[in-house]
This record gives C-alpha cells, structure tokens and sequence, in this order.
C-alpha cells in the first residue's frame, strides 16, 4: 500500500436547486467566501488557479488547479491539480427531492515533503483534517446558497448568467 495515496468521498445534501449549486460550486474565484479551509485561489487563466488550503492541522497546501471537465447538462465538475498534493477531485450535482445531492470524490498522492515523510504515523491526522475541512466547507456553502437573492421565477438564486470559467477548487 502507497501510504502517500488517499481517496475521499464526501456526500451533501442541500435544500437548493441543483442549478444553483453547480454554480457556486463551479466558481472556483469564490470558495474563499464560503470555505474557510480555502485561504487563497488566484485565476492564472480562463482554466487554471493556484490555491492554498489549510484547516485544523498547521500546514498550508499549495496547489496548481486545472479545469478537466465542466458539464452542467450532467452536473459534473472536475479539476486535476499539482503541487503539495497530486490528483483529481470532481463534483457531482443531481437532484434529491426538493433539493440537490453533492457527491465530491477525490483521489490524490501527497508530494509534500513533510506530508511523505508522516505518511504512515499522520495518516488517521490527515484523513480526520480532511473530514473536518469537509464538514466545514457544507456548513458554509449551506449558509451561502441561504444568503443568495432569490432570481427571476424560474432561475436560481443568484446571477442570471452561468459560472466564469471553471477552476472548481
């Protein structure tokens, strides 16, 4: 086993269409409002950012984000990235009830030094840190989503046009 592999899989379920959710969720500009675990995202172009993440453990991790895939019609959002950690995460949105079902997968390789170097000993650590960084992140985009202006009948909450580019952090 590669101590330095992990996979997460979050599920949120949220009282807002799905229509509004994909796009916050695919304005990657804007994780640092709502996530507070998400310290930084600064756009390098239309497709690509760099971010910093840091939540209860005190180390920040830098990565490049790159948009793989942005499908609205099928509700998917999915990055790679490089940096402290390498990797894909994607977001899929689909209705549940009368609100929407957000179901975050990701799969990385640690390439940190300090992160490689406690793989084995911080593995409970950082699955625990991750955990905490994803409770935290549904409890903002809930008080986000709750926060947003209704639109015009029909339209979801927020701006009436679609998500600038991608970088779903």
């Amino acid at each position: 086993m590669d101590w330095c592999h992990y996979r997460f899989r979050s599920r949120w379920d949220l009282d807002a269409p799905p229509a509004a959710v994909f796009a916050v969720l695919a304005n990657g500009d804007d994780y640092p409002r709502w996530w507070p675990q998400v310290r930084e995202v600064r756009r390098i172009d239309e497709r690509s950012g760099a971010a910093r993440f840091r939540s209860l453990v005190p180390y920040d991790l830098r990565l490049i984000v790159s948009e793989a895939r942005q499908d609205p019609a099928d509700g998917v959002l999915e990055i790679g990235f490089a940096g402290d950690l390498e990797g894909w995460a994607r977001w899929t949105v689909l209705p549940q009830g009368t609100g929407t079902r957000a179901l975050f997968e990701q799969e990385v390789v640690a390439r940190k030094p300090l992160l490689r170097r406690l793989a084995l000993p911080g593995r409970p650590v950082f699955r625990a840190n991750h955990a905490l960084m994803m409770r935290s992140g549904l409890r903002g985009l809930r008080a986000h989503l709750a926060a947003r202006p209704a639109g015009p009948a029909g339209a979801p909450p927020g701006p009436a046009s679609g998500p600038s580019g991608g970088n779903a952090v």
